[in-house]
């Protein structure tokens, strides 16, 4: 009688088994295995199960048993235990710039990391899938490609949109190119992640300074065989975490030294803010100064609006006078 083909397979098909279908809390007896084995086309014996498990165990798969009514067989650990699992997705689900098509397609992958019954709860977490999304497919592309830029230290050249309102169109929110269609072209030197979105951060060499791009609003993009520019000033100055507090939601500006008087209990909001490292100098009951470097814009003003008084701005005197103007056209 000839020997079925499958028989060759006996050892990846139990390694499937026992991490599709065991974790602590759902373990496989002996003749559980056996019939799943049978489903595969793998007839088995119990003493040969004894030695793959063996053998798997001496592979470094985490095989354990326990023994006594409930008890079985089950793989005891994995390189991602589900918590962390559960903070991946959520993550991929609050992520603005991951698409809800490539959203579900990582959620699936993930979800092969653990057992069914353990992916069956990740599938019961994904709650947010109403969220907004971009629409923009391409953006794993896009990261890819800069990658590849920063990596090789070269220049790039790329098209970058933003969405306007054509009230005569059918689609009302069209999508309208920058500059009139004409590439840009710029040194990519680090991507970030602020506020749910991907940009790339380069030197443009135009304005001679550091700017950033979301990833999502890049189109086109080329890779050039020009030497990447801006050493200097990213050597010297650059630091992607200070860059993304400096900048207030990715809003540029000038950069300047400004002195807060904020109430005590906005501390935790001024460390998230700007970190740890900041210098604290106690005011009178109930308040303390500190000097930060922001990039002075509308939004960093809305910031400091949104803590409604708790933080108030106290040189320099042209941003204080920016900022009362600034409340001063809301009123109107």
């Amino acid at each position: 009688m000839p020997k079925n083909p499958n028989q060759k397979l006996k050892l990846l098909y139990l390694y499937q088994i026992l991490l599709q279908k065991t974790d602590e809390e759902h373990k496989m007896s002996m003749e559980e295995i056996l019939q799943t084995l049978a489903r595969c086309g793998v007839e088995a014996e119990r003493k040969s199960i004894y030695s793959d498990i063996a053998a798997l165990q001496d592979f470094g798969l985490d095989v354990m048993l326990q023994r006594g009514p409930g008890g079985g067989y089950y793989v005891a650990s994995r390189d991602f235990e589900l918590p962390e699992l559960k903070l991946l997705v959520d993550a991929i689900q609050c992520s603005r710039f991951i698409t809800q098509k490539k959203s579900d397609e990582l959620i699936h992958k993930i979800e092969s990391l653990t057992s069914e019954p353990q992916a069956r709860i990740l599938q019961r977490q994904v709650y947010i899938a109403d969220r907004i999304k971009t629409m923009n497919e391409s953006i794993y592309y896009n990261i890819d490609a800069l990658h590849t830029a920063i990596s090789a230290g070269v220049q790039i050249t790329f098209q970058y949109f933003e969405w306007a309102l054509n009230f005569d169109a059918k689609e009302k929110i069209q999508k309208r190119y920058r500059h009139n269609g004409a590439r840009y072209q710029v040194s990519p030197w680090a991507l970030t992640w602020d506020d749910e979105n991907y940009y790339m951060i380069a030197y443009e060499p135009v304005s001679d300074s550091i700017r950033h791009y979301r990833v999502d609003k890049m189109e086109h993009i080329v890779l050039t065989e020009l030497q990447r520019q801006g050493q200097q000033l990213f050597r010297d100055r650059f630091n992607p975490a200070d860059y993304s507090r400096k900048v207030f939601g990715m809003f540029s500006g000038e950069e300047k030294i400004v002195r807060l008087r904020c109430e005590n209990r906005f501390i935790g909001v001024l460390r998230d803010r700007f970190g740890a490292e900041m210098m604290i100098q106690p005011l009178e009951d109930g308040y303390f100064a500190v000097n930060v470097t922001v990039a002075v814009s509308p939004q960093f003003f809305s910031w400091v609006f949104g803590l409604g008084g708790g933080v108030q701005i106290l040189e320099p005197p042209d941003v204080r006078q920016q900022f009362q103007q600034q409340l001063k056209q809301l009123i109107e």
